[in-house]
């Protein structure tokens, strides 16, 4: 639901009673991860997309039935019919499963108010019973910030207490995932499945070398969603002038500044100096940390000089591993544009599990089982 918080925000803020179809499970070539939604209001408005087209008219059928009949939460399930082309289906060969329900504002005042907070960009996480005894199906609890209240229930108290502690892991990770509580003495005696929708801060993109790639690279990053910074040594290329897209343009030892930067393992590390006195200390920091990715510019004789010092300057060869030399996927790239395509394509690609390869040369579904925890990336949160 987080996919479409600003138009969801305004319906609660103008009560404004609405269904929303939420994918809860996918699995094939299904092209949309669950946590994405599909939202009708009572004058027939649609928002969001919940299969990019295939199934798109039945689920605003059933939202209309449920918004108007005002019954119960209920699920449906849609695949690929071989049986008749023109059934309902997805074509693309996968399926997926919905929780539709009726939202009335005024019944979940926690909603519209984390709502608003994701539309201002704060961090949030909505879990949302998606499975469970059916007088449960649809509740909520959010979480909104660092702080460690919550607000909503899902029905029990102890099991909002567990759920919350959940909820918060996965907001400080950035991941939407399904949990289960209750089910045992402890937290509940009813066992409740949730969908935990997450909007965390963006990942970050780090690149340095304020070069005429990093400035393109600097575009496509915040294209696909990441908070990118420009860090380099020299203030006279260092500027935001010359660096638009950059969200912070930084003039400091490379190395000096990733000492103090705040990471996590959706960040991207993109070393673009290709020049020793800057790479080496840089690189022997940035590959002991927890980071998602970590790339370095230059020609493959300077790849193996690169690696060299690093072994020298005590970097094990397990994390020498980590390290994506010469940055970029083999397409061909020659000018700054297309080369940071082939920077933020093998980006793409390493945080998916991707190979790389022509989708006319893989086998299996084109989308594949999209893994629920990946559903908050950059990529994902594009394609909701």
């Amino acid at each position: 639901m987080l996919n479409i918080a600003d138009t969801l925000y305004r319906w609660c803020r103008e009560a404004r009673p609405f269904a929303l179809a939420t994918v809860i499970r996918v699995s094939g070539s299904a092209p949309l991860p669950p946590g994405t939604a599909l939202a009708v209001d009572t004058d027939g408005n649609a928002v969001g997309s919940i299969s990019g087209g295939c199934v798109e008219g039945a689920v605003y059928e059933l939202c209309t039935q449920v918004l108007e009949s005002g019954e119960p939460p209920i699920r449906a399930s849609f695949g690929y019919s071989d049986d008749d082309a023109f059934a309902v289906g997805l074509t693309c060969g996968g399926e997926l499963e919905v929780l539709v329900q009726r939202i009335d504002p005024a019944d979940h005042p926690h909603l519209a108010s984390t709502l608003e907070q994701a539309s201002a960009g704060v961090p949030v996480a909505v879990a949302q019973v998606i499975d469970g005894p059916r007088r449960f199906l649809g509740r909520t609890l959010s979480v909104v910030g660092s702080g460690s209240a919550y607000d909503g229930t899902l029905g029990d108290r102890r099991a909002d207490r567990a759920a919350a502690t959940q909820v918060r892991a996965l907001l400080r990770a950035g991941r939407t995932a399904r949990v289960e509580v209750g089910g045992d003495a402890d937290t509940s005696p009813e066992k409740l499945t949730l969908l935990v929708h997450t909007r965390a801060a963006p990942p970050r993109m780090l690149i340095f070398g304020a070069v005429d790639f990093a400035a393109a690279l600097s575009q496509a990053g915040r294209f696909l969603g990441y908070r990118v910074t420009v860090c380099d040594a020299r203030p006279v290329f260092a500027t935001h002038e010359r660096f638009p897209c950059a969200d912070e343009v930084v003039a400091d030892w490379p190395h000096r500044y990733l000492e103090g930067a705040e990471v996590d393992a959706r960040t991207a590390i993109c070393v673009l100096t290709h020049d020793a006195k800057f790479d080496i200390p840089l690189l022997r920091l940035a590959l002991d940390l927890p980071v998602g990715y970590i790339g370095a510019m230059g020609s493959r004789r300077t790849h193996e000089h690169r690696r060299e010092r690093l072994r020298e300057a005590g970097v094990p060869e397990e994390h020498l591993a980590r390290l994506r030399s010469p940055i970029g996927l083999d397409l061909g790239a020659h000018t700054p544009e297309e080369t940071a395509i082939s920077i933020t394509a093998e980006i793409i690609a390493h945080t998916h599990g991707g190979t790389g390869l022509p989708l006319s040369r893989v086998d299996g579904p084109l989308h594949g089982s999209l893994p629920v925890d990946r559903a908050s990336s950059p990529a994902a949160l594009l394609a909701a």
